[in-house]
């Protein structure tokens, strides 16, 4: 990961810009560059990059970059840059490094923000066009990679890869759209990645296949890579197959990591059971309660959110990152986030019918920026690794959103059924793995660690405490005492920005059989043997 930070106008000095920048270290700890910007030899604003180096690792891969007057900030992976490189050469340009962002500032030259249309890519950017004296923002059309803005006390909008870099800058801290670009002041929309023009009504083998092979393909397109890279792995569905793809593709063993609590742990079986079946070389990370306690307010820093989900499933993923970036030399992290948007959570089980199901769908892939992809970002950035998501490959994500949600019901005794066909007859997993009923990785790091975080915020608060300190909050008022926890905390370093985030992370409770207090499947009646 790295990180970017872009600023037009009078308030902050370049010390302020620099501070804010340096809160977003650890997403690029190898180089830090600030290019100030100028007109008529006057500074104007500064355009700053904290680098992690992953493609392209010589100094002149770093950022900004600067051609013909323009500057680029960008976070991100281009896929397919070489070929677009290999044009733009034919056309007359010429590169003086391999970074894969390097290829932006001729190609804004060529189509202006037409661009962001024809990248296949997880990106955030800021673009400053020397020409207009103005910034250009974008990021890529799931949020994969974070963007965030807010303005000045004069107006002017600044950017920022996390609200810890806006924090105590702007008044109000809000999530840069996904798919959409900024220019002229207004924010434009160039891909809505949940828009379907036409459904496909192909048949069920058909639509598996094409699962299938799309699916290879963006796991193959993330396994290149000038750095070293590793996998999580929790025995899951979607982390099991992205690894077993990749196994298949590598010629030396791939490193995957599970992590679970010591006394109660569901998923290190099913890893374990995956690392033997797949040859990995597999690391088991054990925690205790008292890694978990420890790592609580740091993890709702780290985050920038109140969310219950969100921040139960971090516990585990922060803690394995952590010791990732600890112990190895990794630089790279695939998951397998993205999946149950796709193709439905154990709630969507519940779906009244298939207009419903897509309509869920589509609302939860156009906010998953809040949610499990910012809960990645975040867990694998501050601990100086890179995340990659196979599944919200834009070919991938885009096709399965088309495809007729009349096969995505589980009407086959068996949810997420075309994920599991599609790879039946690879013989990639064992079959109990393929076909496993899908745990909450939260719970699935162990029952005990989420009843942990339960227990302490029945110890903090009083049933009046409660209710007189939940009230405090006029926008998504917590409605446990676990969730007041979180918000207290988040808080203390985001005061006054709750909107950053739209809402809890709910199923939803309008459907018959989902109206729980809680967002762990577990409370769902048909989680069965999910947990075991």
């Amino acid at each position: 990961m790295c990180s970017v930070m872009g600023y037009l106008g009078e308030q902050f000095s370049f010390d302020a810009f620099k501070e804010g920048l340096l809160k977003t270290k650890s997403r690029g700890p190898d180089d830090t560059r600030i290019a100030s910007l100028t007109d008529a030899g006057e500074t104007i604003g500064y355009l700053g990059f904290n680098r992690l180096s992953i493609m392209g690792l010589t100094p002149s891969g770093m950022q900004p970059f600067q051609f013909e007057g323009n500057y680029l900030s960008c976070n991100g992976e281009i896929y397919g840059f070489q070929e677009i490189r290999e044009e733009l050469i034919g056309k007359g340009y010429s590169f003086e490094s391999d970074s894969d962002c390097e290829i932006l500032l001729p190609l804004y030259k060529e189509y202006g923000t037409g661009m962001f249309q024809m990248l296949d890519a997880e990106y955030a950017l800021i673009l400053y066009d020397g020409k207009s004296k103005s910034l250009i923002a974008a990021r890529d059309p799931i949020g994969i990679r974070p963007l965030y803005y807010g303005y000045d006390i004069l107006g002017s909008i600044i950017f920022a890869s996390e609200p810890k870099n806006l924090a105590g800058m702007v008044d109000k801290i809000m999530p840069f759209p996904p798919g959409h670009y900024y220019e002229n002041g207004a924010f434009h929309c160039y891909r809505d990645i949940t828009a379907v023009k036409t459904v496909c009504r192909d048949d069920l083998e058909t639509v598996c296949q094409n699962i299938h092979d799309k699916l290879i393909a963006g796991v193959k397109k993330r396994l290149v890579s000038d750095s070293r890279i590793g996998f999580l792995l929790s025995g899951g569905l979607d982390s099991s197959l992205v690894c077993a793809i990749a196994a298949r593709e590598s010629n030396v063993p791939i490193h995957t990591f599970a992590i679970g609590m010591k006394a109660d742990a569901i998923d290190l079986k099913y890893a374990k059971e995956v690392a033997e079946f797949i040859d990995s070389d597999h690391t088991e990370v054990i925690i205790t309660p008292e890694d978990v306690l420890g790592a609580l307010e740091g993890v709702i820093h780290l985050l920038g959110t109140y969310d219950i989900t969100t921040i139960r499933a971090s516990m585990g993923m922060y803690l394995v990152c952590k010791a990732i970036h600890e112990q190895t030399d990794l630089r790279v992290i695939l998951t397998g986030e993205i999946s149950d948007e796709l193709f439905g959570y154990k709630y969507t089980d519940f779906a009244p019918n298939a207009a419903e199901f897509q309509k869920e769908a589509v609302k939860r892939i156009s906010e998953i920026h809040m949610y499990d992809v910012l809960r990645a970002d975040r867990c694998i950035s501050v601990n100086s690794l890179e995340a990659r998501v196979p599944f919200g490959d834009l070919d991938f994500a885009a096709y399965v959103m088309t495809v007729d949600p009349e096969l995505k019901l589980n009407k086959y005794n068996k949810g997420k059924y075309l994920l599991r066909h599609a790879f039946e007859a690879d013989e990639l997993l064992p079959q109990d793995i393929l076909f496993r009923e899908k745990a909450a990785f939260s719970d699935a790091v162990g029952h005990s660690m989420v009843d942990l975080l339960k227990d302490r915020a029945a110890e903090l608060y009083s049933d009046e405490a409660y209710e007189e300190k939940r009230k405090q909050y006029s926008f998504a008022m917590p409605f446990t005492k676990e969730s007041l926890m979180y918000r207290e905390i988040f808080e203390k370093f985001y005061p006054g920005q709750a909107e950053m985030v739209k809402d809890f992370w709910m199923p939803n409770r309008e459907w018959e059989g989902c109206d729980v207090n809680d967002p762990s499947a577990r409370v769902l009646a048909n989680y069965g043997s999910s947990g075991v």
